[in-house]
C-alpha cells in the first residue's frame, strides 16, 4: 500500500497512484525498476506506477499477487486508472525513470525494463517526453502529477 504524507504520497514495487491536486506529490526509489509517469496537461491530472520487470517469462505462471509486479500489467493499471479520473488517452504523455543496471551480475535488467516501457509505450501511441533511464545509479523520482 502507498504511504500517504501531508503533500506526498510513496509508491514501491507493484503499485501506482493517479492524482489530480496541485499540492501532491508522488515519489518513489529506483535502481533496476521502472516508473511511468504519465500526465494530462489539460485535465490536470497524472499518475506514477512502478514495475520489477517488463514482463514474465513464457514458462513463468504469473499469480494474482505477483500482477503488478509486472511493466505489462501496471502500465495497464495506470492507463486505466488516468482515464477514470477524466484523462483524455490521446493527450497523455509519459515520462520514464530508473532501469539503472546497479548489479553487473543481473544480465542487463535495467535495460531490458526500459526497452520494455518504450515498447509499451509506442505501441499504445501515448508520447514519451523525458526518459531518464540507464546507467548505474539509483534514482529517486518526486512527480507533481497536477503539472507533469
Amino acid at each position: 500500500m502507498s504511504v500517504i504524507t501531508a503533500s506526498k504520497i510513496t509508491i514501491i514495487q507493484g503499485e501506482f497512484a493517479v492524482i489530480a491536486k496541485p499540492e501532491i506529490v508522488i515519489s518513489t526509489l529506483l535502481g533496476s525498476c521502472i516508473a511511468v509517469c504519465l500526465h494530462d496537461a489539460r485535465a490536470h491530472i497524472g499518475g506514477m506506477n512502478h514495475f520489477l520487470l517488463g514482463e514474465p517469462s513464457p514458462d513463468h505462471k504469473v499469480s494474482q499477487s505477483e500482477l503488478q509486479r509486472y511493466g505489462v500489467h501496471a502500465m495497464e493499471l495506470l492507463i486505466n486508472g488516468m482515464m477514470k479520473a477524466g484523462a483524455e488517452r490521446s493527450q497523455l504523455r509519459a515520462h520514464m525513470y530508473g532501469g539503472a543496471n546497479i548489479i553487473a551480475g543481473l544480465g542487463g535488467i535495467g535495460t531490458a525494463n526500459a526497452a520494455f516501457a518504450v515498447r509499451f509505450l509506442k505501441t499504445e501511441g501515448i508520447a514519451i517526453g523525458l526518459n531518464d533511464t540507464g546507467g548505474t545509479q539509483a534514482r529517486k523520482v518526486e512527480f507533481r502529477p497536477y503539472d507533469g
